[in-house]
């Protein structure tokens, strides 16, 4: 078995040395497809055997084992325009793949052609991209330990993909996506969906959840293989996340390359529908111009999240379940955004909010909150439930980022709901504006929210009172 931490870690080294590398996005998305590469070779190899009838989509010339698997297979400008030639007589690997058609496994060529489409050979060096090819070689992807190995390696080379991006927009907290799974509690044939996927790390942990709880033979791994879906906007964490669902033993992933906020509202009807959804619909960011015109007039707005949260409404079935993240200027806010929260809460009943640490999305130090809810009964309690740092730990980090065994307190009290220091409960006719920014009334420290005018005041009193000890020091000293 590889040492897999070090080959990645060599990895990143090797691309330093290229001038055609400049930063970690770049860097990112060229071990995106070239790990892409590498893992559905693996795995078509794998199906070759198991399946008589098995051909690859990819064209036998440019699958990983032919060209790249080979040490001292071709190397420098050789290299370089075999994947970059663009000649109509010698068609280069990306020129080939982005504009794939098989007709025997269009869904399957959909994939890839989608991947090459819309991603970027960076490297200049053939020499330093023949040492990368070659790192990524000892790893077998179709060893069982080798594949465990690595998912730890995989998310984080995800946390790195979350430096590099916006707000951390790219990357939940596994423990996160775990216990979101784990409470929502999709079962075997239904249908989950998570609209702004990302890297699909709530469509693996969904997999991975029912696999362990519900699938028990071949026919029910059918089931599961045609029912996870995501769809994601941008392109490296497209490729990321169809390389994760490959690498969780999807054949042909339904994820796809397409802006959520796009998808037609008034279009979606029973058969668009899903029973599950898990999310963290990405806040702050900018809409494409126009966007929010898709969506009924008593809802628009330039806020992304805001966005979501009626486009979920409407993706869910009647009786279907959601769990998603929100930060706390979408539970909050008056005009657009208090009507937002009113139709969550007369549409579906919210009968869970956790409120996090503001450091639980570290670098973003935002505060989020966790929303559980079901589509087709109104809300009538909300309860909220307060998770803490662990005991003498100031913030999560890198190096301290959040654990899922942190969580079992909440997983305790889930099922057997009483009041106590982290948890209350709040009747709907007590919300004022629909507000579901509800402070811990238990909360042994008052928190207390101050405006620009109060800040600036407090600043000057202080300021004035550091003059005067200044000005009695002075007098003392003459």
């Amino acid at each position: 078995m590889a040492n897999i931490g070090a080959v990645i870690s060599s990895i990143r080294n090797i691309m330093r040395q290229d001038r055609g590398i400049s930063g970690d996005a770049q860097r990112l998305e060229q071990l995106g497809w070239m790990l892409f590469l590498k893992i559905i070779d693996d795995k078509d190899q794998e199906l070759e055997i198991l399946k008589d009838d098995y051909i690859s989509v990819i064209p036998e010339k440019f699958q990983w084992r032919n060209w790249a698997s080979d040490q001292e297979g071709i190397t420098g400008d050789e290299l370089l325009e075999f994947i970059d030639s663009t000649a109509q007589d010698n068609k280069g690997l990306f020129s080939t793949l982005s504009t794939l058609t098989n007709p025997q496994n269009p869904k399957r060529t959909s994939i890839v052609q989608q991947i090459f489409d819309g991603t970027n050979n960076f490297m200049k060096s053939g020499y330093e991209m023949r040492k990368v090819i070659n790192e990524l070689n000892k790893i077998d992807f179709n060893s069982s330990k080798d594949k465990q190995v690595f998912g730890t390696i995989y998310e984080s080379i995800l946390v790195e993909l979350r430096d590099a991006g916006n707000k951390g927009e790219y990357y939940t907290p596994r423990a996160v996506t775990k216990l979101m799974t784990m409470m929502t509690d999709p079962k075997l044939g239904e249908r989950v969906l998570d609209p702004a996927a990302g890297t699909a790390g709530f469509l693996t942990e969904a997999i991975d959840y029912v696999r362990d709880n519900y699938v028990n033979t071949v026919e029910n791994e059918r089931f599961l293989q045609t029912s996870i879906t995501g769809w994601e906007f941008k392109p490296v964490p497209f490729v990321l996340g169809l390389t994760n669902l490959i690498l969780h033993e999807i054949e042909v992933p339904d994820y796809h390359y397409i802006d959520s906020l796009k998808v037609e509202y008034n279009s979606i009807g029973r058969k668009d529908q899903v029973d599950v959804i898990l999310a963290n619909p990405p806040f702050g960011a900018s809409i494409a111009d126009g966007v929010e015109t898709n969506f009924p007039t008593n809802y628009r707005c330039k806020e992304s999240a805001d966005l979501f949260v009626i486009l979920i409404l409407q993706l869910l079935k009647s009786n279907g379940r959601a769990a998603i993240v929100l930060p706390d200027g979408s539970i909050t806010g008056e005009g657009v955004k208090a009507r937002i929260r009113e139709k969550l809460l007369t549409d579906c009943n919210l009968h869970t909010i956790i409120r996090l640490p503001q450091s639980t999305f570290f670098p973003a130090t935002v505060s989020t909150n966790l929303l559980f809810f079901e589509k087709g009964s109104k809300t009538k309690d909300i309860w909220y439930y307060e998770h803490k740092l662990p005991t003498g730990q100031k913030s999560y980090s890198k190096t301290k980022p959040i654990q899922f065994e942190e969580f079992g307190p909440l997983i305790q009290w889930w099922n057997n709901r009483e009041k106590n220091q982290q948890a209350w409960k709040v009747n709907i006719k007590d919300l004022k504006d629909w507000n579901l920014d509800i402070k811990n009334p238990n909360s042994s420290i008052e928190e207390t929210s101050l405006s620009t005018s109060e800040v600036i005041k407090k600043l000057s009193t202080s300021f004035a009172k550091s003059q005067s000890v200044i000005q009695e020091l002075e007098n003392l000293l003459k």
